[in-house]
């Protein structure tokens, strides 16, 4: 099940604050400044820094 669009709207990364979007494979959630993916466990996005990846 996608992310809802509305909540996508809402969501920024914790971080730097700039809006995520989805990855391709919806299995998370990417800021285009700081490189970080936020995983999306149970169609439930965890934007805690901590369990985020950094993309290279």
């Amino acid at each position: 099940m996608p992310i809802d669009p509305e909540l996508l709207e809402i969501l920024a990364c914790p971080v730097c604050k700039t809006p995520v979007e989805v990855v391709k494979d919806g299995a998370g959630l990417r800021c285009a400044q700081c490189k970080r993916v936020y995983p999306v466990q149970d169609d439930i996005p965890v934007m805690l820094v901590e369990e985020a990846s950094v993309e290279e």
